[in-house]
Formats: structure tokens, sequence, C-alpha cells
């Protein structure tokens, strides 16, 4: 057992009111810790319901360490399940994602199971006659997740058999679930497309902390984002409209003040947005025919009401960041203490134009790809820091920007859009759901 064990005191202790241990980071002890307690603990999201529109399709996912499958059933029930075989442990699924057909089967021995979970068959049963097999955990079929909820067809789990509820642990932020699906004329979002995936040579948490962070676009970015609007300043000519790849990244270099006045808004359990009344996508341009369509939907007032609320990021603790107004997804999925696998999904809004498609998957390209024109900066600036963090001249990361004594966890405010009060929200979510149910492991162990 190494420093931190199961020793609740001395993992809370990583995390103060304004500055956090370089170990969060760096120790492969937390990490795995990380993996043992804080994702079980947390509500997770595995996929959408979209991806699973016919019976047999399945899509695979992970949460921690633990391998899970999510099927459609022939009812339509969704099924989410341990991804291994109840024989021998094999994987049963391992793409990742497909269409099973009626049943899985097994690779190695056979074994089939419906797309409920519930064992089918077994080659050559009789060998199991009188062994006393109806009465293992096997003859149940794969092992469900117990705490799954499809909320308006995005699929979260939770693996421990304690914890907070999903309407508990989500509250208020799934209002911005609630924009994004809204945004399609029928209520509706669909994945057509595989995402875009990015290995990151650094700790998970430096990406989600960075989706809130408003001090750094103006700089980390002004050799790409700045670069590219000065050159369409000088060629622009005469032209009066303004291309949509300039409008997507021109607001990167937007001032400070512009983000201190957009504002954070931060609720409790580490969730918490930018962009309160203000973002980088308040000014695209319309697109014909779109504003008319959700008018004829919800009504002039509401149609308006959705369309008004540009939120930027949206980070639903612990690893998922929201785009409503682009219909995008980031998954920040951990594979190691140093690196760490992000998925970008884009979601296609049912019924509307598709030129917000398309604008959605630039957006995604210029941003988050590889070969962006922003991503790779905040890349470079991560795996710094990785590095930079391994330095005995101080073990503490400052997090004090706008940091008021006395102040609250665990509720709904909105605050200063330069202030780091959300990243203060999620370290004090991420010391809460790492040391949750811990003493009863510990007892249990013992």
């Amino acid at each position: 057992m190494g420093r931190y064990g199961n020793d609740a005191g001395a993992i809370m202790a990583l995390v103060r009111k304004a500055e956090v241990h370089r170990d969060v980071y760096v120790d492969p002890e937390i990490f795995d810790l990380e993996m043992e307690h804080l994702f079980p603990n947390s509500w997770i999201y595995i996929g959408h319901a979209s991806q699973l529109s016919k019976p047999g399709d399945f899509i695979t996912a992970n949460v921690g360490r633990q391998p899970l499958m999510a099927s459609r059933h022939s009812d339509g029930a969704i099924h989410v399940f341990y991804n291994r075989c109840p024989h021998k442990g094999v994987k049963i699924a391992s793409e990742p994602c497909g269409n099973t057909g009626k049943f899985f089967r097994c690779p190695y021995h056979a074994w089939s199971f419906k797309t409920d979970g519930s064992l089918l068959a077994i080659p050559l049963k009789k060998g199991y006659e009188g062994t006393g097999f109806p009465d293992t955990q096997a003859s149940e079929g794969l092992a469900k997740v117990k705490n799954v909820v499809v909320y308006r067809d995005f699929i979260f789990v939770r693996l421990s058999d304690a914890g907070l509820s999903f309407a508990d642990y989500f509250g208020e932020s799934l209002s911005t679930i609630d924009n994004m699906v809204d945004r399609s004329p029928e209520g509706k979002l669909a994945v057509v497309a595989a995402p875009i995936r990015y290995m990151h040579n650094c700790n998970w948490k430096m990406l989600v902390e960075n989706q809130t962070d408003t001090c750094h676009p103006m700089v980390a970015h002004e050799s790409s984002a700045g670069t590219a609007v000065k050159v369409w300043k000088r060629e622009q000519g005469d032209s009066t409209e303004t291309p949509m790849a300039v409008q997507l990244y021109a607001p990167f270099m937007s001032p400070y003040e512009f983000y201190e006045q957009s504002g954070i808004r931060i609720w409790p359990n580490g969730h918490g947005h930018t962009g309160v009344a203000n973002s980088i996508h308040s000014n695209y341009s319309d697109v014909e025919g779109y504003v008319e369509q959700m008018v004829a939907t919800y009504g002039e007032k509401r149609a308006h009401e959705v369309l008004g609320e540009v939120r930027h990021n949206t980070i639903y603790f612990p690893n998922i960041m929201v785009k409503g107004a682009v219909q995008i997804l980031r998954n920040f999925i951990p594979i190691a203490v140093d690196k760490t696998l992000v998925e970008s999904w884009v979601y296609r809004l049912v019924g509307a134009p598709d030129k917000l498609y398309e604008r959605a998957l630039m957006y995604n390209r210029f941003i988050n790809a590889p070969t962006s024109i922003v991503g790779h900066d905040d890349l470079e600036m991560y795996e710094r820091a990785q590095e930079g963090l391994t330095s005995n001249g101080n073990q503490w990361v400052n997090l004090q920007r706008l940091h008021e004594p006395g102040e609250a966890d665990d509720v709904t405010a909105v605050i200063n859009g330069t202030s780091e009060r959300q990243m203060r929200n999620q370290f004090h979510a991420w010391a809460k759901f790492m040391t949750m149910n811990m003493d009863k492991r510990v007892e249990a162990a013992e």
C-alpha cells in the first residue's frame, strides 16, 4: 500500500481552499484511487441512445478501469452490462460499436446471451448437470449495471451501489443538455459519425480545468487564432461577409474584459459553465430557415429563449464537456496518470438545416483535432505542465484568482468570468467523490 491507500484524510489534505497538491496530477497512486473510487462514485456518460437505434446495436465504454457495454434489446429497452463473459472473463465485445444481431456470443467458448444480458445457450450444457450451476452468478448471464439513467437520450451510469441519485448529482446543470436537445426542431439529437479521437500526454484533470479557464485563450492561442485573424483582415479586400471559419476561431482572441463580463455559473458537485451573459458562440451568422423552424415548433417566445442561451463550455464533473450552441461533447477518458484520450463527438440537430451540422463539424476539426488551429496550443500547455509539476520548487498549484474568504462549496452562483472558482468547485467535488464510501470499503476489506 502506498502513501495514500484508503486514507480519506490524506486524500482530503491534497485539496486546500485555493490550492491543490501536485500529486493529484502526477502521482500514479492517486490515479489508481481515482479509478477505484472517484469514477465509480460519480455519474459517468457512456454514450447516446441514437448509437443504439436498432435492436442488437451495441456500444462499449470504460468507467475507470471497468469495461462496459450497452445494447438495444428487441423490446426497445437499453441495457448496460459489464463487458465480460461470466464463464472465463473474456470481453464479449472489443469493437467501439456494432450490431450483434439477436444475441452476443463469447469468442472463447461460445456461451451466448440475449441482448438483455440473459443467458441464452452454453455448448454441451449437459456437462453442467448436477454441478449446482443454476445457483451460480454465471447462470444469470451478463452482470448488469444497476444504476443507469437515459436522460434525453444521454446514457449515464453509476457503478457504486451507494451514492447520490442522478437528480441530486446533476440538479439544475441538466439545463445545458436540455438546451442542446431543444435546439432541434424535433427535440432530438443524433450521432451519425465517429468522433475525433486525440491522445494527450497529460493528466485528465488538466483538460477538464482548461474548459473554464478564460485567462488563457488570448495568450496560448495568439500564434494560431491570432495569426489567422490577422491574415483574414489583410486578405478580405472588399468582402463584407465573414467566412464561417473566421467566425469560429476569431472569438478566441477576445480580451479579458469580454470573458469577465460573460460570467461563469457554478453548480454543486463540480458542474459549471462559462458564458452566462455572452460567449464566443454568440455572434455566428443566422442559418436560413432555422429560426422559422424553431418558432413553428416552440412558438416565438420559447424559440428565442432556446436560441438566446449560448453557453460556452459546460463541465459535467468529472470528465465531459458539452457545447450546446454547437452540439459538441468532449469526453476526457483517463488512460494513465499522464495520458488521456479525448473523444470529441458532434451531434446532429434532427430536422434542422444541414448548415448547422456543417458548422459543428467544422468547429470540431478547427478546434479539437490534432491538426487543428487551436487544440495543439492547449496540448503544448498540458505537456509543459505535466513536466513542470515534477519540479520540487513548489509542490502546490495555485487556484486563487478571485477567491473570497469563506467561499461556500456546493452552491449555485454566477461569478466573474475570469474567476478560478469553477476549478476550486471541481476539486471540492473531486475530494468528496474520491472519499465517498471509502470508509465502508475499508471496513469490508477488513
